[in-house]
């Protein structure tokens, strides 16, 4: 059932709907008008304390990284639960995906749209369709950020920290991770592009690497 679980895993073709972009474009602004509104900037300073916070706390750029991925990944998993409640409540259905395109299509534009208030696109899906990016135009928790430059000398010349290697919103791929994770779906994130380092977008590669119950549909199955 659609109001159990945010991707239906299942054999039975009668039971499966392809989530079109429309739909899912139109259920994500629906429940984002449900959802209380934050300050932007607010919002986007407490992050930024998170992240300062996390730079007192370790020296490694990588270790920063793997601690914002950690936390998404735990907001992630809770995510899913609010995502399906506010969705019952409202009266809005949604269709359950048959692979990871329609996954895809959920995770952008009703995920992101619904707790961010942005809409994510998606493509790049890899020849298995098992693999896709997720790109953000605008990013709500960078809006008052530009990382520094590489340590003049290199890492340890001067003691200081080559903070330009931090992935400042890494936090959305523990977010991915938590919530596909909560469906069965074990996926691996990475942030491969980012406006902070001077590119045009902010991209989120996702790829499928398990599906963690039996009796999921033909096209999530390992070949």
């Amino acid at each position: 059932s659609c109001r159990t679980a945010l991707i239906l895993l299942t054999n039975d073709s009668s039971q499966l709907c392809t989530m079109s972009k429309n739909t899912a474009t139109a259920s994500g602004h629906a429940l984002w008008a449900k959802m209380p509104k934050a300050n932007a900037e607010l919002f986007a300073l407490t992050y930024g304390s998170l992240v300062t916070e996390l730079i007192r706390d370790y020296d490694d750029a990588n270790e920063i990284n793997s601690q914002l991925d950690r936390i998404g990944h735990s907001i992630g998993v809770r995510c899913v639960d609010e995502f399906l409640s506010k969705a019952e409540i409202s009266g809005i259905s949604i269709p359950p995906c048959t692979n990871m395109r329609d996954t895809a299509e959920v995770v952008a534009k009703i995920g992101f749209r619904m707790f961010l208030g942005v809409t994510a696109e998606v493509s790049n899906f890899s020849p298995d369709g098992r693999a896709f990016s997720v790109f953000l135009y605008d990013n709500p928790l960078a809006i008052f950020v530009e990382l520094p430059p590489p340590p003049t000398g290199g890492e340890g010349a001067s003691g200081e920290k080559d903070l330009s290697k931090i992935k400042y919103s890494n936090i959305f791929c523990g977010v991915i991770r938590g919530a596909l994770e909560q469906v069965n779906l074990r996926v691996e994130c990475q942030f491969i592009r980012d406006v902070l380092r001077g590119e045009e977008v902010n991209e989120i590669r996702v790829e499928l690497k398990e599906v963690l119950v039996d009796g999921a549909g033909d096209d999530y199955k390992e070949e």
